[in-house]
């Protein structure tokens, strides 16, 4: 072993790539010598550091393995003050420029320890040869300690012939389905290919008993998933691929892109660069939705706005009072749609960002109604607004707006009515014991029923008009905590609108 101490701080050379700065440290070389060769480098990163710091590796010809652990400290802080995080990746021969080849991995802070070679990789790595050339390990110090982050990085290149890079199969854009239905779906999963525990054999199975028809994989800033999904797909299970996309200003799901696509995440709101990869996205087939945009984890609240969004996840995982305000947030996004002509509005999603036991896949799920259970009839059912969320399987929804000459609307629909034509509003509940159902307009909540029995089945009806509602979405809501405090979301809908 070689202790290398050129990529101390008094060697660092400031580079900027793009539009944001990155440090670039001293090379790590090697001799070619003997079968395998290991160096070791050392060194402190300030408080301030940029987003990404790239150690870059001369890999000389020959090399059939790249193997690469590393470590940090982690110094006591003050209270209230973040300490050390340290994550990393790995970028090839073709560099580390924003949307290049490049990329070949990146496991966060979820490994302390991954390989690369052409038949095989570590999870969230790609497989594929080890060329010649000028490779670079990205660290990414998340938070650093006032101390600093003093950190070791051990290479390892293993010499001798290379394997034959699998071709990958990805999983099919149609499973079997009902025809026109409503099909029940999770669309932020985490597998161990990124900084979840389960496989993805793992979490098919507990979709299936979720009850899901579809589930999207959300891996945090790698494709390398999507080849390991096609043996858990069925005519059950319709499984689209993607990715959660994790820049320092909130976190994007890429839902049901092309399989191998991968998006780039090393970008702030300040760069002004997230219109081009939501550009990317759709090319690529998938949907851009703003993923748990109200979070309070580091780096986890969204800041890029909703222009180029498709949907928004407004309930992430077990309900809480970030979801709360994700909510309200939306719902002032619907109330600003109907005040400007012209103006789209932006469909709401709930998924379950499942990681690891105890975490449940599936709560909660969208529910979304599709001509059939294929890839392009699920994300045009989203796109639309034709679904509603709910915390389980258990709970169904049949939400309705009908005019007094036969006119009918659904979730996600406008019913055209005149402003002044009595509308009923109708919501048929199933699964959802003593839950209150509430109808909310653009005006705020303006009816609350009863609690339903405890056989959690029922049907409220409220009536309006177009002049007083442009328009309804239901929320059906858990008994409260304490006084005039909702209760948490059991489910809620997409809206119907009211009026020409």
């Amino acid at each position: 072993m070689c202790d290398d101490d050129r990529n101390q701080p008094g060697r660092r050379a400031l580079i900027v790539t793009g539009a944001a700065a990155a440090l670039t440290l001293g090379s790590v070389s090697f001799a070619a010598a003997g079968e395998r060769e290991t160096r070791t480098v050392r060194g402190t990163l300030p408080t301030g550091s940029p987003d990404f710091v790239y150690v870059p590796v001369e890999v000389p010809d020959g090399v059939r393995e790249i193997r690469v652990a590393y470590s940090y400290d982690r110094p006591s802080v003050p209270a209230g003050t973040a300490g050390n995080a340290l994550d990393i990746g790995l970028f090839d021969e073709r560099g580390t420029e924003l949307g290049g080849r490049g990329f070949r991995g990146w496991s966060g802070g979820a490994r302390t320890e991954f390989f690369v070679r052409a038949d095989d990789a570590t999870p969230g790595y790609l497989p594929g040869p080890v060329r010649e050339g000028t490779w670079h390990i990205a660290l990414g110090p998340y938070t650093v300690a006032p101390q600093g982050l003093a950190y070791e990085i051990t290479v390892t290149l293993t010499y001798g012939e290379r394997g034959a890079t699998p071709r990958p199969v990805y999983p099919p854009e149609r499973a079997k389905g009902r025809g026109r239905a409503w099909y029940r779906g999770d669309c932020h999963l985490h597998s161990w290919h990124s900084d979840g525990r389960r496989t993805p054999a793992e979490i098919a199975a507990l979709a299936r008993a979720a009850g899901l028809d579809f589930i999207n994989s959300s891996e945090h800033n790698t494709s390398s998933a999507h080849p390991h999904w096609a043996a858990e797909a069925g005519d059950d299970l319709l499984v689209l691929v993607g990715e959660e996309v994790t820049t320092r200003n909130g976190h994007v799901l890429a839902l049901g892109t092309d399989p191998g696509t991968f998006v780039d995440w090393r970008y702030r709101a300040r760069d002004n660069r997230f219109g081009r990869f939501a550009r990317q996205i759709r090319r690529a087939g998938g949907l851009v939705v703003p993923a748990h945009p109200h979070a309070t984890c580091v780096g986890c609240g969204w800041k890029f706005g909703f222009g180029d969004a498709d949907a928004v996840e407004v309930w992430n995982g077990p309900y809480t009072p970030d979801d709360e305000v994700a909510l309200a947030d939306w719902d002032a996004m619907l109330v600003a749609s109907v005040r400007e002509e012209g103006r789209g509005w932006l469909p709401a999603m709930g998924n379950s960002d499942a990681h690891r036991d105890p975490d449940a896949v599936g709560s909660p799920q969208t529910v979304v109604l599709a001509e059939e259970l294929t890839r392009e009839a699920i994300q045009d059912g989203i796109r639309a607004g034709r679904s509603y969320v709910a915390e389980s399987a258990r709970v169904s929804l049949a939400f309705t707006a009908s005019g007094g000459r036969g006119e009918h609307a659904g979730i996600g629909e406008r019913l055209r009515v005149d402003r002044e034509t009595p509308v009923t509003v109708r919501l048929e509940v199933s699964g959802a014991p003593r839950c209150t159902v509430r109808f909310v307009t653009d005006q705020g909540v303006l009816f609350t029923s009863a609690p339903l029995p405890v056989s959690g089945a029922g049907v409220v009806e409220w009536r309006t008009t177009a002049a007083y509602a442009a328009y309804v979405r239901a929320e059906l809501r858990h008994e409260a905590a304490a006084g005039p405090v909702p209760g948490a979301l059991a489910a809620f809908t997409n809206p119907v609108f009211l009026g020409r």
